[in-house]
């Protein structure tokens, strides 16, 4: 099983084991004396056995010029305590899943030059549905929403790295990854039931936290029509997501513990916030009809619904009693009073309920010929969407009656794309050209309302708006690739892709003030260029080069979130964010070996950064354009099968990033600190991870993985100097362990625990400590 190594300019890095993965190359006896055409640098998970292919047939039909990283559900199986869909991605070289609890809607992906808070930057789809929320760039909105797919459903994964397709938009600067689920070709079902439980302890909460999914799955193929139905539900209690801090101890109050924030101020700890109580379900029915024996008219809808709950924990005590500090007595310059209590209190606590509905409908042809084509059309829309929560706090452990409903019903997206290729010998050798046009709209609609009673009130409880966000984003675009095999073992990848873009209905409400936003728009050319040559059977090497354009989200422009927990401010006046990315990689490649080597460097204008302040005790975020910010660096990814015995797979990667703001003169922190040469906002210098698998038989096969990050920035400026405090960003490393038995023909059972030494750690949020993990499965 190959290992993985990154290296920024000049600098060497360790290897660390990521998941298994093995090239698109030989592993046969036959290919070793065989020149064999390699276009495209691509990786995919190793069996030990047999080459396993890219699974998405987008890779198969187009052809991407991308490095690309394959697993597939065997290697997930053998290596994961899968329990949430995004799971399954965790030791996939260069990426960093930001997950903090089971049941976590916000579970990002960090790419090898972006870190978290970039969700806009990474594409993610589940077959033909597109599943990051191109509305915001955030970890909130702006998540995948992986609730749609079941963790049963999963056939494979695949990820394209960097922005060098021209079939993909701007937004793929980070990567493409793309999800395949099943179809059956006869009758089959499968269920199963995960349970876990993890240990946690911080501050003064020490407790245990449960989760238990269940799972099922049926399909048949019968004829031309085939239909695939996947249930899964999920109930999980997380530890606390959120710490309430402030900056003195309460007046007649005992329990607080003395702490400072990540840039030294003091940020005491009087509580804990966000234990969430989570209920998810989802149900996803696809159905296909072969119409003839070339072309197939598919249909997918997926409904997810979560309900949850966020209380919270408080360390304060009063005369013996807990208390959120409010109703306490107290004299200032003379004057006798009361406490009015600790806000963060009251915004870590409520309540969530989300109901989303996706289709997607899709005509393809497989002529095997020279022309093909497809049409897809996606639509997704948060049918409803409501967060309750109180205003604040009173006496004791009470709560306001009065609150604030923070809707999202009515948000939406829609996508549409129609591509085509034609296969031609061509001029000079053989040709493979790719075509296709593209079309989306995101839609948000964000209205917050005061209620009288925060439990009970009607949705839009007084009618009364405090605060409204809504707008649309409009996207066209063409694009064009030529994939041309100039020789036998050289191949040249050219396309170009055109995008208009257009910010209309821009509308915000604060208080009494009302602003409709101005219509801005931009259209751009995003050129791309692949240079790919078979240096023998074993060794290849590849050059590629891609512009994009991320246009700036509905959130980014328009959003105004006032509930206190994290509250945002809209900027209008954002310009899109161009990147220049160029990718080197040599690779060698043996029957029991892979090992590549890469060196990129991108280059981003305009860049959209988000920056997280405290204003009046919220954390508040803003996005805001920086001059241009370039991350350079080195990633080298290996593999070893068969090590040593036969059945012990080894793999690693390690990458190194030197990210630096080359320029921003417009920006000045509120101390006067400036960000220019200073490390870009969460993009840390080292990152890698480890696998070692061991496959005793066809029944039992054990795992070992590490991941690790280096130490990260979260501001501009670099101010934020301290870890180990909530809000801070920590370098961590966790190893994780699996065992798979398969007991009978159609049943299987799991045993794993994540963060095996309960290494602690913030990601802003504290991230979980050592859990176990434990599921049976059966297949009929």
């Amino acid at each position: 099983m190959p290992v993985s190594i990154r290296i920024a300019t000049g600098v060497a890095v360790a290897a660390v084991v990521s998941m298994p993965i093995v090239s698109r190359a030989q592993t046969d006896p036959e290919a070793q004396t065989a020149p064999q055409q390699m276009p495209a640098v691509t990786v995919v998970a190793p069996q030990g056995g047999p080459e396993i292919p890219p699974v998405s047939p987008q890779i198969e039909r187009y052809s991407p010029p991308n490095t690309i990283v394959s697993t597939d559900r065997q290697r997930i199986d053998q290596t994961v305590n899968i329990v949430d869909t995004e799971d399954a991605v965790k030791y996939m070289p260069s990426l960093f899943l930001r997950k903090r609890n089971y049941g976590d809607t916000q579970a990002v992906i960090a790419t090898r030059t972006w870190g978290v808070n970039s969700s806009a930057r990474t594409l993610v789809y589940a077959d033909d549905i597109l599943l990051t929320a191109l509305i915001a760039n955030n970890n909130t909105l702006g998540a995948p929403r992986w609730g749609l797919i079941s963790p049963e459903e999963i056939k494979g994964i695949d990820m394209l790295y960097g922005p060098f397709s021209a079939a993909y938009p701007g937004n793929s600067i980070g990567g493409v990854m793309l999800l395949t689920t099943r179809m059956p070709e006869k009758f089959e079902a499968t269920l199963k039931q995960t349970n876990a439980v993890q240990n946690f302890g911080y501050y003064s909460t020490h407790d245990s936290f449960t989760t238990s999914n269940t799972a099922g799955t049926i399909g048949s193929k019968v004829g031309a029509f085939s239909f695939f139905l996947a249930a899964n539900r999920e109930e999980s209690f997380s530890q606390p997501l959120t710490f309430v801090t402030t900056g003195s101890i309460p007046a007649g109050t005992f329990g607080t513990i003395g702490a400072t924030n990540k840039t030294g101020q003091a940020a005491n700890v009087v509580g804990a916030g966000g234990l969430l109580h989570t209920i998810m379900d989802n149900y996803k029915l696809k159905w296909a009809v072969e119409l003839n024996d070339w072309l197939t008219f598919s249909h997918t809808i997926g409904y997810w619904q979560n309900n949850a709950y966020s209380t919270v924990q408080s360390y304060l005590t009063q005369n013996g009693m807990p208390t959120f500090g409010g109703g306490i007595p107290v004299v200032t310059a003379g004057k006798s009073g009361f406490t009015t209590g600790i806000p963060g209190f009251a915004s870590g606590n409520y309540r969530l309920q989300e109901q989303h509905l996706a289709n997607a409908v899709s005509l393809k042809s497989d002529t095997r010929g020279n022309w093909d084509f497809e049409v897809v059309g996606t639509y997704y829309t948060y049918l409803t969407s409501n967060q309750r929560g109180p205003s604040g706090v009173g006496p004791g452990l009470n709560f306001s009656n009065n609150g604030t409903n923070a809707q999202l019903g009515g948000t939406n997206w829609w996508t549409a794309d129609a591509k085509g290729i034609w296969r031609s010998s061509g001029v000079g050798g053989p040709h493979e050209v790719s075509f296709g046009i593209h079309g989306d709209q995101y839609t948000l609609n964000n209205p917050t309302y005061s209620l009288s009673s925060w439990l009970t009130s009607p949705d839009t409880g007084t009618g009364l708006l405090t605060a409204l966000g809504a707008g649309k984003t409009q996207t066209w675009g063409l694009w064009v690739q030529d994939k041309w095999k100039v020789a036998p073992d050289w191949t040249v990848t050219l396309g170009a892709r055109g995008e208009t873009w257009t910010a209309f209905n821009g509308y915000n409400i604060t208080g009494n003030t009302a602003v409709s936003q101005p219509t801005v728009s931009s259209t751009d050319v995003s050129p791309k260029a692949s240079v790919a040559w078979q240096i023998n059977p074993e060794w290849s090497t590849k050059l590629n080069f891609g512009r994009a354009v991320r246009y700036p989200t509905v959130t980014e422009l328009y959003q105004i979130v006032t509930n206190g927990l994290i509250n945002a401010v809209p900027n209008p006046n954002l310009s899109p964010e161009s990147a220049l990315s160029f990718e080197w990689s040599i690779e060698r490649q043996t029957r029991n070996s892979r090992a590549r080597l890469t060196l990129f460097e991108e280059d981003t204008s305009n860049a959209l950064i988000q920056q997280t302040s405290l204003i009046n005790g919220v954390p508040t975020n803003n996005t805001q354009n920086v001059g241009l910010v370039r991350n350079r660096g080195v990633e080298v990814v290996g593999e070893l099968t068969d090590v040593f015995t036969k059945g012990l797979d080894l793999s690693a990667s390690v990458t190194y990033v030197d990210s630096k703001i080359l320029s921003n003169p417009n920006f000045r922190s509120t101390t006067g600190s400036f960000s220019e040469g200073m490390w870009a906002p969460y993009v840390p210098q080292w990152r890698g991870n480890a696998l070692a698998v061991y496959r005793a038989n066809d029944n039992l096969s054990l795992s070992a993985a590490v991941r690790w990050q280096g130490w990260m920035y979260s501001t501009l400026d670099n101010s934020d100097y301290l870890h180990g405090v909530y809000q801070s960003f920590d370098p961590f490393a966790v190893v994780d362990l699996k065992a798979r038995y398969k007991f009978m023909d159609h049943a299987a059972i799991e045993l794993g625990i994540d963060n095996v030494g309960d290494y602690k750690y913030f990601l802003f949020h504290p991230f979980p400590g050592r859990t176990f993990v434990a599921s049976l499965k059966a297949t009929f």
